[in-house]
């Protein structure tokens, strides 16, 4: 099956609401490209962010992926975030996705901001996933660097397996399923 066309994934989204909202075409005059593309859908970061600061209060903390301290981002809304030097934040998608059963897709970030030195994290979106992405962006320069919100951040790309999962995301119940806002680290009790 494979890597899925601007036509697939145009049909899914109108007839299937697989992304809310759909830009049909790419958008680039004057903005960083969103919307449909060839092989793919450039997704949009809102205008939400969570800023790493890396300390609370004056003590220098440690970040642990199974206990995150919430209090080591500020939340901060607004039409760009400023990301300090070697530091990062986290945002969301501006479009929802509902992720079909029977496809898995990679989230990349786009060229025009990896070549300013910055680095959006590399995701999956799980089959039977749902919910806006949260979008972790990283600065690789010793300066301080703009994202801009309402642009384009990443770009989607939708992979069709050859049948349907026996167990989706949506089926074990994942962790950050129907995820609403920007949603921190969770492990489960589980694994």
């Amino acid at each position: 099956m494979g890597l899925k066309s601007d036509k697939w994934i145009k049909e899914k989204a109108l007839k299937e609401k697989m992304i809310e909202p759909f830009v049909d075409h790419l958008v680039s005059n004057g903005v960083i490209s969103y919307g449909l593309s060839s092989y793919g859908y450039d997704m949009r970061i809102a205008n939400e962010f969570k800023v790493f600061t890396g300390a609370i209060g004056k003590e220098v903390a440690i970040v642990d992926p199974k206990k995150f301290d919430k209090d080591l981002l500020q939340d901060y809304t607004g039409d760009f975030v400023i990301i300090p030097p070697n530091s990062y934040v986290l945002g969301r998608s501006v479009e929802y996705f509902r992720i079909p059963r029977n496809v898995h897709c990679i989230v990349l970030g786009k060229s025009t901001y990896a070549r300013s030195g910055i680095i959006v994290n590399i995701t999956p979106l799980e089959s039977g996933w749902c919910g806006f992405v949260t979008i972790e962006i990283s600065n690789a320069t010793p300066l301080p660097v703009k994202v801009y919100a309402n642009e384009g951040i990443a770009q989607v790309l939708f992979f069709e397996g050859d049948e349907p999962c026996e167990v989706s995301y949506e089926d074990r119940h994942g962790k950050y399923q129907n995820q609403q806002g920007i949603i921190l680290p969770k492990v489960n009790k589980d694994g």
